[in-house]
């Protein structure tokens, strides 16, 4: 198999990322984690230091260390552990850096656990003008800014916030589906609390759900959002990823209403399917409304879900070997004990 097989545009799965990693496409500061590699991206890592800036940007035609000295506030060991304060925005060199051969772009996104917590992630390359999105043939270090929005969080280096797709060529939309809202009987969501303590990040079922989260039920099928709060819903229907397609979940037209789901999030092959015994798996949704109060009714599509294919199927499929949100229903990220 060659790395790129440019009549077959489409998403890289496990087995083609392995072999960009083995060719030095893609290296990293400390050897890779043996779990690191998904059924089609490949998770990043936090490296030793964060950067407190006074203000997101973007490099444009100048290196992200550059522009990093004229916006920082002060810097921060992360290897001990270090909170990231709400409301304030970091910056991290991340431990990869790529190498991208001719006919490969990439695209980051927030991890799911990531998301469910309310911290907001984008990448950042050097004269890179857009976020998340990474040039063809770039050559250099990658950059995680970082702003968490509802709870402080402890990081370490080696913390996984947010995970790479490589593409190659220009994969076509396979298609794109509606993702609606489930608001029926019980406890429909849950509305972080604002004056939460800090949440470890690397501490999986370490956390009092109840001290972080107030749960929600609808009424009449109906949910007021209010503004500026940040809401965990799940999705009125079963999501499903073929084994030969990966798909990422992008916010609806604002137009429609007032608030988006929050975070863009990537969905690998197997996710929500019987082979992967995942059958019934639902969405989350994180939401967060704009500036008035909101009216959400049972089965509002809330943002859409758009497939694109692999390059081939990938040697294993999401939730083997275990996951945190195969067959989920709605469910707090993996920080969070079980509610009961």
């Amino acid at each position: 198999m060659t790395l790129i097989d440019a009549a077959r545009p489409g998403i890289l799965p496990c087995q083609s990322i392995e072999a960009l990693i083995a060719a030095g496409a893609v290296t990293s500061a400390t050897p890779f984690d043996a779990d690191q590699v998904q059924p089609a991206s490949l998770d990043l890592r936090l490296g030793g230091h964060a950067w407190r800036v006074r203000a997101s940007f973007l490099p444009g035609r100048r290196r992200v260390a550059e522009r990093i000295a004229d916006v920082a506030m002060h810097r921060l060991d992360l290897t001990g552990g270090a909170v990231l304060e709400k409301g304030c925005v970091y910056i991290v060199e991340l431990q990869e850096r790529l190498k991208l051969p001719p006919g490969l772009i990439a695209r980051a996104n927030p991890k799911s656990s990531t998301g469910r917590v309310d911290v907001f992630v984008r990448l950042l390359t050097d004269r890179g003008d857009a976020f998340d999105d990474v040039a063809e043939g770039y050559e250099g270090p990658l950059y995680l800014e970082v702003a968490p929005q509802t709870f402080s969080i402890l990081v370490r280096p080696g913390t996984r916030l947010n995970q790479l797709r490589l593409k190659a060529g220009d994969p076509p939309r396979l298609e794109t589906r509606s993702v609606g809202v489930e608001l029926g009987e019980g406890i429909v969501g849950f509305r972080g609390r604002r004056h939460a303590g800090v949440i470890d990040l690397d501490r999986i079922d370490g956390h009092d759900p109840r001290a972080y989260w107030e749960p929600l039920e609808a009424r009449g099928g109906e949910l007021l959002l209010d503004p500026g709060e940040f809401y965990i819903l799940a999705s009125s229907d079963a999501v499903e990823i073929p084994v030969l397609q990966a798909a990422e979940m992008t916010p609806i037209d604002p137009s429609v209403g007032e608030f988006r789901v929050h975070y863009a999030g990537f969905f690998d092959p197997g996710f929500g399917t019987d082979e992967a015994h995942g059958a019934g798996s639902r969405g989350v949704l994180e939401v967060r409304t704009h500036d008035t109060p909101f009216l959400l009714e049972h089965g509002q599509t809330v943002a859409r879900l758009v497939y694109e294919p692999l390059t081939e199927r990938p040697t294993r499929l999401y939730g083997e070997g275990g996951s945190h949100y195969q067959s989920q229903g709605l469910k707090l990220s993996k920080h969070f004990r079980a509610w009961v």
